[in-house]
């Protein structure tokens, strides 16, 4: 299910309906749906659950009505919350599945999040987690992570684990405690005064999160920023408004939002003096940026803030608010529209209740080639589609946010796309660290900097990485092996593209060393879009100059 959700601030507890529902034709049409209800659950062949039918009911009438309009469960709830909370109560890992016997998965720790209760007790990635409270992990599901691991802060849990080359288990009593989930993926200096942040969704600590970074890259020389949007689909549409307040000036429209009510129809604005609000800006998305992502988008891009890259952004331009119904289940609703500050809608057009071809078309790729900016794919465009930034630049409306340089999405070699879809790194990795893991961190210290900096793939890694690669059937050069796989794949080595396999083999073993931030850094060298973009600087600090002498 789609997260990005530019949703309101307000939740509310029970459902309040306006004075304005109740009129002759929606009261009859309420009664017949209770008739109806008391005739299912009083007449029906076989006995019914009430509350089945109540679920089924719900979401029968929402199926006509908009894509994101949707119904969460008591238990899908939590989850909802955890997400847009950015918090969990539990023992603070993150963790894997990995095959078990017979089938049955065990559970693993990929990473130990710092500061959390498991950290303070000595959990190392790629531990295995054998037994929770004296009981097996085999066969464990995600659910049976969440019910027996997740749980109220200060209460007690009991895990049994074997730690690669320990021969015995070992036990640990952890006291679970608030974990928060960050939303900021990584925020580094990337080169020559280039700060990056990634962010990876709207949570309630994602400002937080954001200042702090921008704040950090400030003060270690930042003279230009890239903020990475691609996959990131949304979520709190305040979270949205604040960050974009930083880069624009007092009084400069955000975003508006219209609706059939009037509390649906609301502007926002920039406040105050930001923090960023003069240093030239690269915005990046793609077709996974949504809902949020497009309010900060559209905002710098209509007021010439920032320079926008990458491709097309999904297009999701309804907001819902959150009702909590009396039994702790919640109805998401779709209340308004949103525009850009040039009055561009930015929801793609959908049919009613087909979701399915909405969300296939979205999962198209465009096939534009090269890198094109925006006024070379105006041919064509309806005058009705076209808007007009402040200094009056055309952009496009018609779904999303174009950016104004489309860059063509980046074709991985055959045998890098069967590397992945075979996860045949991954697993080569969780076994390189169970063997190496210890020195490996003796020898690059606890914090990420030299490694990313000075490590580097060799060739007796680069070896065992082709030698276990065969065994799973991707076989390069002339290598003979029993493969366990019955799929074969051959390339040449001559046709290897060392330096993204590489790039690949390092970004995963940084991840599981240090955390998810490292992978950026890593892959950064090989980053198509990335790449594509840093040679766009030129125009985007004309877009900043020219925007730092309007008044």
């Amino acid at each position: 299910m789609l997260f990005g959700l530019a949703i309101g601030a307000s939740i509310l507890m029970g459902v309040q309906l306006e004075s304005r529902v109740f009129n002759a034709d929606t009261s009859e049409a309420m009664r017949k749906i209770e008739d109806v209800f008391t005739l299912i659950n009083g007449r029906y062949v076989e006995k019914v659950d009430a509350n089945v039918v109540a679920q089924n009911a719900i979401t029968g009438m929402l199926e006509k009505l908009d894509p994101h309009s949707v119904y969460f469960d008591v238990s899908q709830m939590q989850d909802v919350n955890e997400q847009f909370d950015a918090s969990f109560e539990g023992i603070g890992i993150s963790f894997e599945l990995l095959p078990g016997p017979e089938g049955a998965d065990t559970l693993a720790v990929l990473n130990v999040l710092p500061g959390g209760p498991s950290e303070h007790v000595g959990l190392q990635s790629g531990d295995r987690i054998v037994k929770v409270d004296g009981r097996s992990t085999i066969g464990y599901t995600n659910d049976d992570v969440r019910k027996n691991l997740k749980g109220p802060r200060g209460s007690k849990v009991i895990i049994t684990i074997q730690r690669p080359g320990v021969v015995d288990p070992i036990e640990f009593e952890i006291v679970r405690d608030q974990i928060p989930i960050y939303t900021l993926d990584a925020s580094y200096i990337l080169e020559n005064g280039t700060g990056y942040i990634r962010l990876n969704r709207f949570a309630r600590t994602t400002y937080q999160e954001f200042l702090t970074s921008l704040r950090t890259l400030k003060g270690q020389g930042m003279e230009r920023l890239v903020l990475d949007l691609r996959g990131n689909l949304g979520g709190y549409m305040e979270m949205a408004i604040r960050i974009s307040d930083e880069f624009l000036k007092d009084g400069q429209l955000i975003v508006s939002q219209k609706g059939e009510t009037d509390d649906s129809n609301e502007s926002f604005y920039a406040t105050g003096s930001g923090l960023w609000e003069t240093g030239p800006v690269m915005v990046l998305i793609d077709g996974a940026s949504a809902s949020a992502s497009e309010i900060v988008a559209g905002a710098l891009q209509d007021h010439d803030r920032a320079l926008i890259v990458g491709r097309r952004s999904f297009g999701k331009g309804l907001v819902q608010k959150q009702y909590l119904l009396r039994d702790g289940s919640a109805l998401r609703l779709t209340v308004a529209r949103y525009y850009t500050p040039s009055g561009r809608l930015i929801q793609t057009n959908y049919e009613e209740g087909d979701k399915l071809d909405y969300y296939a078309s979205k999962a198209q790729l465009r096939k534009e080639d090269g890198t094109k900016s925006s006024t070379e794919l105006l041919e064509g465009i309806a005058d009705s589609l076209k808007y007009r930034t402040d200094s009056g630049r055309v952009v496009i409306a018609g779904g999303g946010i174009i950016p104004d340089f489309v860059v063509s999405p980046d074709s991985l070699s055959p045998l890098l796309q069967e590397i992945i879809n075979r996860s045949v790194e991954n697993l080569f990795i969780r076994t390189w660290v169970d063997l190496y893991g210890a020195s490996l961190k003796t020898t690059w210290g606890e914090t990420q900097d030299k490694f990313v900096s000075e490590f580097e793939v060799g060739p007796d890694m680069l070896e065992a990485f082709w030698a276990y690669s065969a065994q799973k059937g991707v076989i390069v050069g002339d290598r003979t092996t029993e493969s366990t796989s019955p799929l074969r794949f051959t390339v040449a080595e001559s046709q290897v593209d060392f330096k993204n396999i590489k790039a690949l083999l390092k970004g995963r073993l940084a991840t599981r060393l240090y955390d998810r931030s490292a992978w950026y850094p890593v892959w950064s060298g090989v980053d198509h879009l990335l790449i594509e973009a840093k040679l766009l600087w030129n125009p985007a600090e004309e877009l900043a100059t020219h925007y730092s002498e309007v008044r």
